[in-house]
């Protein structure tokens, strides 16, 4: 009974209210450096602009959005989803709802319709922000952000937006979400491009490029700040365990 009340519009709007409402907060009790420093300079002559982050490192995103930046961002038809793209529009950030996946699960989640919505909203201006891996697969680029801007024709910014005081969660992506009255960084990577006649090879070269573009900016970040990134590893550590698994069958 208690958790299909949370799934009712009140509910979703009073959490997605009081999501916005903390992460203003911790926008504002935190000291934020900026890197490179003139980056907004630099990419306001491109917008509109394909923001990719990692699961679980996305929750402070938004404070990287200038307000001069009109954004939306791409978030999960499921669970937590709702409340989300309230605090989102709370924020000034609207929301496309659908998520990334694999196999018999691209139709449930949304994906294509999704990925046709967000063409059109870089067609219109709008930047596009969102995961570059898909669930449980974390630290692992996805095709999606890579066929997203060869169809646009938009750049592919990685980012890192970090807090010193936070809470990070043992969970699948090594979840963090910043806590008040600390020090922050936001780190922005060199652009990512792909022609929209890019072929397989060129592509599967961009999705690297992104994957590595993300691990450097969260590098960077946490640096900045004194602290490790609480997600480096999982990728190699979930590519070892696969590999110990086959050999064992």
């Amino acid at each position: 009974m208690g958790f299909s009340l949370l799934k009712t519009k009140f509910a979703q709007e009073a959490l997605g209210r009081s999501l916005a409402f903390y992460l203003r907060l911790v926008r504002r009790t935190n000291r934020f450096v900026v890197e490179p420093a003139e980056i907004y300079d630099q990419v306001r002559g491109e917008l509109p602009l394909i923001i990719a982050m990692w699961h679980g490192q996305h929750i402070m995103i938004p404070f990287a959005r200038p307000d001069w930046m009109p954004s939306y961002s791409l978030v999960s038809r499921h669970g937590d989803g709702g409340f989300n793209a309230v605090a989102l529009r709370e924020l000034g950030i609207g929301a496309i709802r659908g998520s990334g996946a694999s196999g018999k699960k691209v139709r449930e989640k949304g994906g294509a319709p999704a990925f046709l919505a967000m063409i059109r909203r870089l067609a219109a201006g709008d930047t596009m922000v969102l995961t570059a891996d898909i669930p449980k697969r974390a630290r692992v680029c996805g095709p999606g952000i890579v066929q997203l801007a060869r169809a646009s024709g938009r750049p592919i910014h990685p980012i890192a937006v970090v807090t010193s005081r936070r809470i990070d969660f043992n969970n699948w992506d090594r979840a963090s979400i910043g806590l008040p009255f600390g020090r922050g960084a936001i780190v922005v990577g060199d652009p990512v491009r792909i022609a929209r006649d890019a072929d397989e090879a060129t592509c599967e070269a961009a999705r690297l490029a992104v994957q590595a573009g993300l691990d450097a900016v969260h590098e960077r970040a946490y640096a900045l700040i004194g602290a490790r990134d609480p997600g480096a590893g999982l990728r190699e550590a979930a590519a070892a365990k696969a590999a110990a698994k086959a050999n064992a069958a």
